[in-house]
């Protein structure tokens, strides 16, 4: 199956199913190049969808015209039935959280500082700081295994805490729906499951790039498949992960098997790779 002839089947739940998120037609391009081209897709509420595909796929551009950090060449993006574009900036931080593969600060900010200002799109005049602000963010700390540490200053913590500190600012925004960017990085093994299933608990409507396709066949309902930009497959875990399927979209070659929990596991094997190299002799 080619990238275009995947695309001539469906590429969405039937309309007919309640969405909360929807992307149509969505198309990005610099200078004349399409990044992403013609993506359409529903998200349902509570739904956990992963995007996965090869390095320079489109993911994280896709995420980005999720978000409405980038405005599209054409197509749209719409929450709860109207266009993000037509949201001001607060109103849409009230219902969409974002986590980036990585974003720093020059400020120097404390972990709380940091998490607390996930609760900047609630505060008002008429809304100010609250002790409900104060639980929300402490629980959030508490979740990710920082609050003993909350005080510290956000440059003197690791890669992965300061993931962790993303996440739980995230969470404490309280949205409907939490994007994601290949989250798990710079997480060590127990963290990465650790906050992937704290995330699954939060029955948020999740979309996330993900690089570790075990952790996709873990933790997503559905799976999309992006290839040079384009939404080339969607499915079930069990859909998409099928030793034909990994070896056309990312070279591998491997073995799935079902876990008792009725979860893939997919294990590479030592030949995978489009070309060996060979020692010269």
């Amino acid at each position: 199956m080619t990238v275009n002839s995947a695309l001539t089947a469906p590429r969405y739940p039937s309309a007919t199913v309640r969405s909360l998120v929807q992307a149509q037609q969505l198309h990005w391009e610099v200078k004349g190049k399409a990044i992403v081209s013609d993506v359409s897709f529903h998200v349902a509420p509570g739904e956990f969808v992963g995007i996965i595909g090869p390095n320079g796929s489109g993911k994280t551009s896709l995420i980005s015209l999720l978000a409405g950090l980038l405005k599209p060449s054409s197509g749209s993006v719409t929450l709860e039935n109207k266009n993000i574009r037509h949201y001001s900036r607060r109103h849409l931080a009230q219902k969409v959280a974002l986590v980036e593969q990585q974003a720093e600060t020059s400020e120097r900010l404390t972990a709380l500082q940091a998490v607390s200002l996930g609760r900047t799109p609630w505060l008002s005049l008429l809304s100010p700081w609250s002790k409900q602000d104060d639980d929300i963010v402490q629980t959030m700390l508490e979740k990710v295994d920082l609050q003993r540490v909350q005080n510290r200053c956000w440059n003197t913590f690791s890669g992965g805490e300061k993931q962790r500190l993303h996440i739980a600012r995230a969470l404490a925004q309280q949205p409907k729906v939490l994007l994601m960017d290949e989250p798990t990085n710079h997480l060590d093994i127990q963290h990465q499951i650790g906050l992937l299933n704290l995330v699954k608990r939060q029955k948020l409507t999740v979309i996330a790039a993900l690089h570790d396709l075990n952790h996709a066949a873990m933790f997503c309902d559905r799976i999309l498949v992006m290839k040079a930009g384009q939404l080339a497959m969607q499915g079930s875990p069990a859909t998409i992960f099928t030793p034909e399927n990994l070896s056309q979209w990312f070279g591998i070659n491997a073995i799935v098997e079902q876990a008792p929990d009725g979860i893939e596991l997919l294990h590479p094997l030592p030949t995978t790779g489009i070309k060996h190299l060979r020692e010269n002799p």
